[in-house]
């Protein structure tokens, strides 16, 4: 009995622990998080090399089917690019591994030959994965917040 007894606190201890928070992980994704927005206010297009060398799955705030997207991701380029990040929470689900982070986009842009989005307002997640010492997104679901609109495009061209 003694021994069953062991083997459990054992097991919920190490349970409790997986489960807690690690400050490292937030730390960095959310930090990817606002320098990759920061970068793509500045130079008014995406970083490239933000995505998974396996590609990643995509539900855009448009709707539509899910996309398929290759390691270079979707890079596009802008006229305008006003959009914030707000409210980053990170779970982290393996310590310096992996991750999902949550939160809010909010702005307006325009892409080049697209058409401009007044108020773009939606919710994202995002699974993330450490690659070659990097974060590399894997994953990612857009959605739009009541009031606010999601992107014109519907599929990679």
């Amino acid at each position: 009995m003694k021994k069953i007894l062991g083997l459990l606190l054992a097991t919920l201890f190490l349970a409790s622990t997986l489960a807690q928070a690690d400050p490292a992980t937030e730390k960095e994704i959310t930090k990817l998080i606002m320098d990759g927005n920061a970068y793509t206010r500045k130079n008014l297009k995406d970083e490239t090399d933000s995505y998974s060398k396996d590609g990643a799955l995509e539900f855009w705030s448009s709707g539509g089917l899910a996309q398929e997207l290759a390691s270079g991701g979707s890079p596009t380029e802008y006229e305008s690019f006003n959009l914030s990040v707000k409210y980053i929470k990170v779970i982290t689900l393996v310590p310096g591994q992996a991750a999902v982070a949550m939160y809010y986009s909010e702005g307006s842009w325009k892409p080049k030959d697209g058409a401009a989005v007044a108020h773009y307002f939606t919710r994202a997640t995002q699974a993330y994965v450490k690659e070659d010492g990097k974060w590399k997104i894997r994953a990612s679901h857009w959605s739009p917040v009541v009031g606010g609109s999601g992107t014109p495009q519907t599929a990679v061209e």
